[in-house]
Formats: C-alpha cells, sequence, structure tokens
C-alpha cells in the first residue's frame, strides 16, 4: 500500500488527467476523416486549441471544458461536500445545474454540445417528469464513466462500495447490463491505479481476486488463474450481478498487447483505427486501457496519441488520462498542461479536496 502522500498524488492525478484529457480533444472532436483533421490542426495536435468554426463546441475558447467536463465537476462538488456517494444530492445537481440550462436538443447547454444519455434523461426527466431511476436509456457509450470515475476515486480503497456506487450511478442515464458491467470495470481498474498498481499484465488477475472475494459483483464459475471448475462443483453461492467476469479480463489483454515486442500500432495514435473510432464503450476502453499500458510513465505521450487518434478523441483523451494520471500522480503531470486549462486552479483544489476524502475513508 502506497504512503498517504503518494496515494493522494495519485488519486489526484486520475481526476486532473481527465479534466485535461477533456480539454485538450474540445478543438479536434469529432473529425473521422483523418485528412481533415490534420488540415485544420497539422500534423501533431500538442496542447490546447479552439474548436473551428462549424464543428462540435463552436465558440468556446483553448483550454476549456466540454459538458463531459462540467458533469464530472458537478460530481467531485457531490463527493467532497457530502463526503461520498449521495445520490439524491448528485440529482439535485444535475436538475437544477445542468438540466435547466439544456433544451433536449444536441448544441446546447454547457459546452454546446450535449451527449444522447443525457439528452436521454433530460427528456424523460424535465419533459415526461419521471423520476430519477426511470430516466436510464441505452446509449452505448462512456458518459456514465466519464463522471464516475470520481466515484472510482473516492472508493479506491474500498472495491465493494466503488462498484455499487458506480452501478447506481450509471444506471441512472444508462441501464444495458453490458454497459453497466463496462463502467463498473473501469472504475475498479482504476481504482486499482490509485491504490498504487500500474496498468500491465497482471490488473485482470488482482481483480478476479475481488471477485472470488465478494468484493466486486461479476459472476465467475472458473478456478483461479480462470482454470476450469472442478467437476460436479456447483456454481457460487453468490452469484454477482454482472453475468460474467470479461469486462474485467480485457484490460490485461490490452496491457499484455502493449508489452509485447511482436504487436505494435505505430504511431500509437492508429490505436483509433486498430479498435474503432466511434464512441461506443467497446471502442473506446480497449484504446484507452492500450495507451495507458504502453505510456504508464509518460502521461503527455498518453493523452496526446489519445487526442491525434481522431474520432471520438475526448472520451478516449478522458479514459486515458485518468488512468495514466493515476499512474504518474499529479506531480508527473506536465505543468504545461496546468497552465493551459482553464479554472485549474478550481479543478486542481476539487482534485485535492477528493484525494484527501480517500486519505481519510
Amino acid at each position: 500500500m502506497l504512503n498517504p502522500s503518494e496515494l493522494k498524488d495519485r488519486a489526484a492525478g486520475a481526476v486532473m488527467g481527465a479534466f485535461i484529457g477533456d480539454a485538450l480533444a474540445l478543438g479536434p472532436h469529432w473529425y473521422y476523416d483523418l485528412s481533415e483533421l490534420r488540415r485544420d490542426y497539422g500534423d501533431w495536435i500538442e496542447g490546447y486549441t479552439d474548436p473551428k468554426p462549424g464543428r462540435y463546441h463552436d465558440g468556446l475558447k483553448a483550454g476549456q471544458l466540454s459538458q463531459a467536463g462540467f458533469i464530472l465537476t458537478l460530481m467531485l462538488q457531490s463527493l467532497i461536500e457530502n463526503k461520498g456517494y449521495n445520490e439524491k444530492d448528485f440529482c439535485r445537481r444535475m436538475d437544477e445545474e445542468l438540466f435547466s440550462l439544456l433544451d433536449g436538443t444536441p448544441v446546447s447547454g454547457p459546452g454546446n454540445y450535449t451527449s444522447q444519455s443525457i439528452r436521454e434523461a433530460w427528456r424523460k426527466r424535465v419533459q415526461q417528469n419521471r423520476p430519477w431511476g426511470q430516466t436510464g436509456g441505452h446509449a452505448d457509450t462512456t458518459e456514465a464513466i466519464e463522471r464516475t470515475l470520481a466515484i472510482a476515486v473516492c472508493y479506491a480503497l474500498h472495491p465493494n462500495k466503488l462498484a455499487a456506487a458506480i452501478t447506481n450511478n450509471t444506471i441512472l442515464t444508462q441501464v444495458d447490463d453490458a454497459v453497466v458491467s463496462m463502467t463498473v470495470a473501469f472504475g475498479a481498474v482504476l481504482g486499482q491505479l490509485v491504490q498504487g498498481n500500474n496498468m500491465d499484465a497482471d490488473i485482470s488477475m488482482k481483480l478476479m481476486k475481488l471477485v472470488k472475494c465478494g468484493d466486486l459483483p461479476f459472476h465467475a464459475v472458473s478456478s483461479d488463474n480462470l482454470q476450469p471448475p472442478e467437476p460436479g462443483k456447483p456454481d457460487p453461492p453468490r452469484a454477482g450481478r454482472f453475468a460474467s467476469p470479461d469486462a474485467l479480463l480485457s484490460p490485461s489483454y490490452m496491457a499484455a498487447a502493449a508489452s509485447d515486442p511482436d504487436i505494435r500500432i505505430e504511431p500509437p495514435w492508429k490505436v483509433s483505427l486498430v479498435y474503432g473510432m466511434p464512441c461506443a464503450i467497446y471502442h473506446q476502453l480497449p484504446a484507452a486501457y492500450y495507451l495507458s499500458a504502453l505510456f504508464k510513465r509518460d502521461f503527455e505521450s498518453a493523452v496526446l496519441h489519445a487526442v491525434n487518434g481522431g474520432g471520438q478523441n475526448q472520451a478516449r483523451a478522458i479514459l486515458t488520462g485518468s488512468l495514466t494520471g493515476a499512474q504518474v500522480g499529479l506531480s508527473g503531470i506536465p505543468t504545461r498542461f496546468m497552465k493551459g486549462l482553464e479554472k485549474a486552479d478550481e479543478l486542481k483544489g476539487l482534485a485535492e479536496s477528493l484525494a484527501s476524502l480517500v486519505i481519510s475513508k
């Protein structure tokens, strides 16, 4: 286990890494034609940029956050003020501070763009007057990860609480079990990194030990090291909420690929072409896991390759930034990324306050 200062550094790094990834991709967000991306931003994006006229987030400026960063801020404020996850308080903030600014269309609200899952929740909550808990939809995207990563940091030392809180928060906007399981799995990985582990080929076995002892709600029938179950042995008495542990196993495969000398994605930003450029969670997670394993000690390379891959590079950069930030710590994030980030001191204060909460739990 890390000493308190190292743990706090990693926890704050995970949060600030997400904010930086969000802001870095604000300008070049959602370019699926890479030649168009290079035309508008050059061969290599290395810092914060303005969105181009007529593109996503038009009107915002370099270093500002998208709506994902806005919602992450709401989550942090709620966690800090309540000293943990308080669903009633978080939902109140969503009602009062976000939904009051939306009109149900994509180009609206903070960041000048509202994602599919949030638009669907807004319709059910505001137009249909449904209670929270009946607001989830079927978007297969990473929007829940982009806010629940703060929950993962908060409960990094308590994986059972981490899994429960992330599950409950995710289903407010996304109800597909596969999406929920992958969201919880990301949080479990991030929690392990905050604790001091690295994004490597051993990460999944560490997670599976938590499944075996009942701390993560995934169903598994294999014995240790994924060996076949013993003949005649029944299912575990406590079946997990999620049908299989596969979402926990994926990270190790991406990490193994990143360290295998016979496997090379060159340049690494082409991870977006290997795993897919679209928004769906099953495209985003493998790319983020790969980059954070490949550059586990190099925050700048990890997040910039995430951005330069195009497509849904904002989600890719948020996830990669958080995973890598947890490994290098806040102290390992280059100062230039802090200097160019709008309200960096305020965001850093939130990150450090949440990190202190991890220590106190």
